[in-house]
């Protein structure tokens, strides 16, 4: 094995610059420090697939009932893996996925919002939950935020639940101030 020592390789004008042919391996030696002030190309990674989905129409279900959240309008969808009429996130390709969710509960009468709970359901099971509880202080409104760090095969679903109990009124998820969204993280 020969070693060439030089400061700059610079091809010709107008062509690229190939190192190793097909099959090769080109190796980084521990305390090396590669510096891009250009464009990087085929390498890295990408957070998709990716989505983020709102609700277009107020819910109002039973105070101290499971719901599913109908998180029905996507905002975005990189590769079409949000299903807008069953509510769900399949992700098609497998890995972790950050997965996360604001939802804001409320009721229609001033300050009787006792508790609610924001729940990730995989596969239809429940795998996570969050609670805020305000029965010493009631309340007219609530946000609730959850991010999650899940193992999703490609056929794995993810979809969101809220559970809220009132004293008094009806239950509302309000629109504007909830979302559910998930991206591929990069491994």
């Amino acid at each position: 094995m020969a070693t060439l020592f030089v400061d700059k390789i610079d091809p010709q004008s107008g062509t690229s610059l190939e190192i190793g042919s097909s099959g090769d391996t080109i190796t980084i030696p521990s305390g090396a420090t590669i510096t891009n002030n250009g464009t990087q190309t085929g390498f890295g990674g990408v957070n998709t697939p990716a989505f983020e989905a709102t609700i277009t129409t107020e819910q109002n279900p039973s105070s101290g009932v499971d719901t599913k959240i109908n998180f029905d309008s996507e905002i975005f969808d990189t590769n079409n893996t949000y299903d807008t009429s069953n509510k769900r996130f399949t992700p098609g390709v497998a890995g972790k996925y950050f997965i996360y969710c604001n939802a804001c509960f409320g009721s229609n009468s001033s300050s009787t919002f006792q508790q609610g709970y924001l729940k990730t359901y995989k596969n239809g099971s429940l795998l996570k939950k969050s609670l805020t509880n305000t029965t010493a202080n009631y309340t007219r409104y609530q946000a609730m935020t959850v991010g999650n760090i899940i193992d999703l095969d490609e056929n794995d679903y993810v979809e969101m639940y809220a559970n809220i109990t009132l004293q008094s009124g009806t239950v509302e998820i309000r629109t504007t101030e909830s979302f559910f969204g998930a991206y591929k993280i990069i491994e």
